[in-house]
């Protein structure tokens, strides 16, 4: 089995990539790439996989005073593989959004796993973001958790990092509490909060530039909640009785927003997974319209629909 190395997203950790990169650069210049009619070599390939935000809940419309949990981001991790084969299929998974709950009371889903998979590679499995709780429901679990309902006694906010992983793929949910105080979803940097905003997504610069991704859904009530409720990088709004949640944001795998009785929630945001090479070894073989682009010395493809690539 071939060495994997998960790595956290941190300007550290980029530092490390664009050490990597600046290696097969390296590799060029000594004559190893596909250029000049030399045949290509095996290569280390980068990913990020990001899994399906869970849909944030509804509150019950007794009292009209409970607030409802948003939606956990989906699991957030990072790896590479080294020397990648020649002609090796890698098939990619890119898990859906949970769905918005909508008659009153009710939780949220739970998003999709993101993965990927090839002969001699570690698969990496991305868990699903959970599901908002409803008032007087916990959050359910995932890469980040759900947040819990009010109402009374409150509930609990959804585990995250379930299944565990090293590093953490995300961070538990906000506790609902008495009264309208509900939890936002879990992020993939920070637990999301009672009462306040969704637990904060991570940044990478995998494509070139510094991308935040998998915030945490804000929790809804039926007053209006704060503006912005949702976690930094992507986590849907919060909705309330005159204003319906918004979902997360496609293709960074954030939580929906939670809402009111008398409103729909919101959808978790869809998963992402991006690939990151050397370009003199791209093969250019893929499946499911990946976004191709260049930065420096590497080839990124992204993939915001499942498909595959062939190193």
């Amino acid at each position: 089995m071939r060495d994997l190395k998960n790595i956290l997203t941190s300007g550290k950790n980029t530092k490390n990539i664009q050490s990597k990169r600046g290696k097969s650069f390296g590799y060029q210049v000594l004559g190893f790439g596909a250029g000049g009619g030399i045949p290509r070599e095996p290569y280390d390939i980068d990913f990020l996989v990001i899994a399906g935000g869970g849909g944030g809940a509804t509150s019950s419309p007794a009292g009209h005073s409970e607030g409802a949990g948003g939606g956990g981001a989906g699991g957030y991790r990072t790896a590479t593989e080294t020397t990648v084969a020649l002609d090796t299929t890698i098939t990619i998974t890119v898990g859906d959004g949970g769905a918005g709950a909508s008659p009153a009371n009710t939780n949220g889903g739970a998003g999709n796993i993101s993965s990927f998979v090839g002969t001699g590679l570690t698969t990496i499995e991305s868990a699903r973001g959970g599901y908002g709780g409803s008032s007087g429901t916990g959050g359910g679990s995932g890469g980040s958790g759900g947040g819990g309902g009010a109402g009374p006694g409150g509930s609990p906010g959804g585990p995250g990092n379930t299944p565990s992983t090293s590093p953490a793929q995300g961070f538990n949910g906000g506790s609902g509490a008495n009264a309208a105080r509900a939890g936002s979803g879990g992020g993939a940097t920070a637990p999301g909060g009672t009462q306040s905003r969704g637990g904060a997504g991570a940044s990478s610069s995998i494509t070139g530039s510094a991308v935040t991704r998998a915030g945490g859904g804000g929790f809804g009530q039926p007053s209006a909640p704060p503006t912005p409720n949702g976690g930094e990088g992507g986590g849907g709004q919060g909705g309330w009785t005159s204003a319906a949640a918004t979902a997360g944001t496609a293709n960074t795998g954030s939580g929906g927003g939670g809402s009111s009785y008398s409103t729909p929630a919101a959808a978790g945001g869809k998963g992402v997974v991006i690939l990151s090479f050397p370009t003199v070894g791209y093969s250019g073989t893929t499946t499911g319209s990946p976004t191709v682009t260049e930065s420096g010395d590497n080839t990124i493809l992204q993939f915001n629909a499942s498909g595959s690539y062939v190193s």
